[in-house]
């Protein structure tokens, strides 16, 4: 998601924390995004996902039970929320997730042809998919450890934000900035992946962070809307393109110093890329 690309100008508000910081708190977490962490980083060495007897995927299960476990002990309240239907202007972004997974599922066949180890568990972590069984397994797990869960209608970081919005979540949780664009306004990061990680071949420690809305928006000197604006500007999961040519820096110095949306999207070009 290009919204991503706003850390950059919102590292002096982000706060690292410890997991003990959210001792007593009930976090919102975008169910999905956890389990498709857990379906790429819980692998074998060949790359292949942990199964069980029948050949059925359980790295998600795994990964659920253990992170969901290790935050019950730091005495944190998790609450789950599962996406819906998509909408349907979210159509393009799934195409290119589904094109991305396809040509990683081809690297990972050819280094599997060819015998390269070390290439194999990179390019399997990138074919993960999460299917209707699996989510359903995923909800009965939870039941069973009696950790509540929510069924959004429709996008789950939509519904965890708007828990934390009526005060019924202290954060919502998630790898994405899109908590952000819904109004959460506090949102928690690496609560799912915290503890020592490799990336890019580094081993790197991990901690959780935090963001919150009125900080970056008095940091950044833009309104809500604002911020929406520059991000629909630089690329959303709604218009994954963004505007073209247009990049971070100069999308934030356009929206900072307009109040007129239609004039800010016109001098864009906006109908030249979404007519729709």
């Amino acid at each position: 998601m290009g919204l991503a690309e706003i850390r950059e100008l919102i590292k002096p508000v982000i706060k690292e924390v410890d997991l003990s910081y959210f001792s007593g708190k009930k976090i919102a977490l975008d169910a999905f995004n956890a389990l498709y962490q857990f379906l790429s980083a819980i692998r074998q060495p060949d790359g292949s996902p942990l199964m069980d007897s029948k050949g059925r995927i359980t790295s998600h299960l795994s990964g659920l039970f253990y992170r969901t476990k290790n935050l019950l002990e730091y005495g944190i309240k998790p609450i789950y929320v599962f996406d819906g239907k998509h909408p349907e202007f979210k159509k393009k972004e799934i195409e290119i997730r589904e094109e991305v997974k396809k040509k990683m599922e081809e690297k990972y066949r050819k280094a599997l042809e060819m015998g390269i180890k070390s290439d194999l568990k990179k390019y399997a972590s990138g074919t993960s998919r999460l299917t209707p069984d699996m989510v359903e397994d995923a909800k009965n797990l939870l039941d069973a450890m009696g950790i509540p869960w929510i069924q959004a209608p429709s996008e789950g970081e939509a519904q965890a934000a708007y828990l934390a919005i009526k005060g019924l979540a202290d954060y919502t949780a998630s790898q994405d900035y899109d908590s952000l664009l819904f109004g959460s306004p506090r949102v928690a990061r690496n609560i799912t992946i915290t503890g020592k990680r490799k990336i890019r071949g580094k081993e790197v420690e991990i901690k959780p962070e935090i963001i919150e809305l009125e900080d970056i928006l008095n940091y950044l000197k833009l309104t809500k809307e604002k911020l929406i604006w520059f991000a629909l500007i630089i690329g959303t999961d709604y218009n994954p393109d963004g505007i073209p040519g247009i990049g971070i820096k100069t999308a934030y110095e356009l929206v900072k110093n307009t109040n007129d949306p239609e004039k800010l999207f016109k001098y864009v070009g906006w109908d030249k890329y979404y007519k729709d």
